[in-house]
């Protein structure tokens, strides 16, 4: 049986998915990585960890995969994706610590690390040309403001770095030897203009880091390859042997995680009517989230990533949103909460998740009322680690209005659902700056560890007015980078049409009416936190 694999290393785990060609998966494997938090916003990872949970995900899948098939596989092809974290490779292949104590294999920076904030103020205060394709303005959680960093407080390790990567490349290289780079994670993150095939060197040199210019830009990229196209000459030998996979397999080009989710979803067909791009978000869930939307114009639109030529499909501009926090802020709000000990022991007497016990408790309380509506004066702003969108404020923090002088399991629950309804809201504001800028989203097509959750996606649909599409296949984010890896392979000519094929839609979740008007005020709410935590600052500053 003809197969193909998709490799997705996310923040917490490394995961592999064997999908047959028409997009149904047969075997998966899952490792956990590790990730080191030397200081506050430091966040470090290593290579050579995530490329042994890579391998070892494979070998999971594999046989799980040939017993479903019930005969031998014939692997056609392989697609990489990954967080947009920065790997530094030294000039014989080997880690080069970015640990500011030099820890030996500590050689990534985790997208989510927040050290180079006084990089990314410094390089947003320049107002350059550039930052007109990343919203206006750039985030510490992007490339250049960390190759900053790095330049200026471990400049011996800048100078010995032979490649810097982005860790999607950093797989495909790893994988096949060769440094070719991906549109998707070099237009995304490290400023390349893709539409004019080109970096820009007046932006490097005046940020500071003129020394990647003068030497032509070989470190960061000079071959820069479309999703769909193959890397190099497949596997080589020594990465077909930690795989088990024939030398030769053709390897995709890469992509970053939350891209290759929309790929996996957004081809997604209801009542056999091809998807009207205008009016869909992918909306790809995980410790964070992304939201999605492409263009066949560039739309700039203010506190959104983008627009980005040619980064998740072949001729489309891409509009990239997303929160900083989401399934990492659902569960700090659990686990940090008086009751969550007696919440987890009651889940594990039972059996069951702590979301499970939360969504039934709710259920109970709720009675007769509309579903929800338990939250009429309990109130959040979700911006725990910063805003990514629509206000690009790394700096804004999280506030709840509300409390009481009680902290049974009753007011975890109502927290619990007044967080989610406040991530919903961050959802709802994203599709208000993208509808001011032509879209006319009315469809979110969602995946992602939060879709496994009824009222993270009921309350989904009912605050943001749209319907949610859930796909059939709920690892979409491994069928994205498959879908690559069989483009790749040349089972398909294009990526739109391995989507068609290889997507599918088994559920979809539209607004209850009779809540609009209750999600319209706690949205109201929601808009003046913002505006008041703005006003405290003014006062304090003063």
């Amino acid at each position: 049986m003809d197969v193909v694999i998709g490799v997705d290393v996310g923040t917490g785990s490394a995961r592999a998915g064997v999908f047959t060609l028409d997009g149904h998966k047969l075997g998966a494997g899952s490792t956990p990585t590790r990730t080191w938090q030397p200081r506050a916003d430091y966040m470090q990872q290593s290579t050579a960890d995530i490329w042994r949970a890579v391998c070892n995900s494979v070998a999971i899948a594999m046989p799980m995969a040939r017993d479903a098939a019930g005969e031998a596989l014939d692997v056609r092809g392989i697609g990489f994706d990954a967080t947009c974290s920065l790997v530094v490779a030294g000039p014989d292949g080997q880690a080069l610590s970015i640990d500011p104590d030099g820890a030996p294999e500590q050689d990534v920076i985790l997208w989510m690390d927040h050290r180079a904030m006084a990089e990314a103020a410094e390089i947003n205060a320049g107002h350059h040309d550039v930052l007109r394709y990343v919203g206006g303005v750039i985030s510490p959680e992007m490339e250049t403001p960390k190759l900053l960093w790095l330049k200026r407080h471990l400049p011996d390790v800048f100078a010995r770095a032979a490649l810097f990567l982005d860790l999607p490349d950093y797989l495909t290289w790893r994988a096949t030897g060769a440094s070719s780079r991906s549109r998707c994670s070099t237009v995304c993150k490290w400023t390349y203009l893709a539409h004019e095939n080109r970096w820009d060197e007046t932006y490097f040199r005046s940020i500071g880091l003129g020394a990647l210019a003068d030497e032509g830009f070989r470190r960061i990229g000079t071959d820069i390859k479309a999703l769909g196209e193959r890397v190099g000459h497949g596997l080589d030998m020594r990465a077909a042997t930690e795989l088990g996979l024939p030398a030769g397999t053709p390897v995709a080009v890469s992509a970053i995680d939350a891209h290759a989710g929309g790929i996996g979803v957004m081809g997604g067909a209801t009542d056999n009517e091809p998807p009207a791009f205008n009016q869909r978000l992918a909306l790809i869930g995980g410790t964070s989230s992304c939201h999605m939307a492409v263009s066949p114009l560039p739309r700039f639109v203010p506190g959104v990533w983008g627009p980005y030529r040619d980064a998740m499909l072949p001729d489309m501009w891409l509009n990239e949103a997303g929160q900083s926090a989401t399934g990492s802020l659902i569960d700090f709000i659990i686990a940090t909460h008086p009751a969550a000990p007696a919440l987890r022991q009651q889940a594990e007497s039972e059996g069951r998740t702590v979301y499970q016990v939360l969504n039934d408790l709710l259920a109970k309380t709720e009675g007769d009322r509309p579903a929800g509506t338990l939250t009429q004066n309990l109130h959040v702003m979700p911006d725990f680690h910063g805003n990514r969108s629509p206000h690009a404020d790394p700096t804004l923090r999280g506030m709840v209005s509300g409390l009481a002088l009680s902290a049974t399991v009753h007011d975890l629950a109502l927290l619990y659902l007044a967080t989610v309804q406040a991530l919903a809201y961050g959802t709802r504001d994203i599709v208000t700056a993208l509808d001011r800028q032509g879209y006319a989203i009315d469809t979110i097509v969602a995946t992602g560890g939060g879709t496994k959750n009824p009222v993270f996606v009921r309350e989904h649909a009912n605050a943001t007015g749209c319907r949610i599409l859930l796909p059939e296949e709920p690892d979409s984010v491994l069928l994205g980078s498959a879908i690559l890896g069989a483009v790749a392979a040349g089972a398909y000519p294009s990526i739109r049409a391995a989507m068609t094929n290889m997507t599918r839609i088994r559920a979809q979740i539209r607004p209850c009416a009779g809540s609009a008007a209750f999600h319209a005020r706690k949205f109201e709410v929601f808009t003046q936190m913002y505006a008041d935590q703005i006003r405290y600052r003014q006062i304090m500053n003063k």
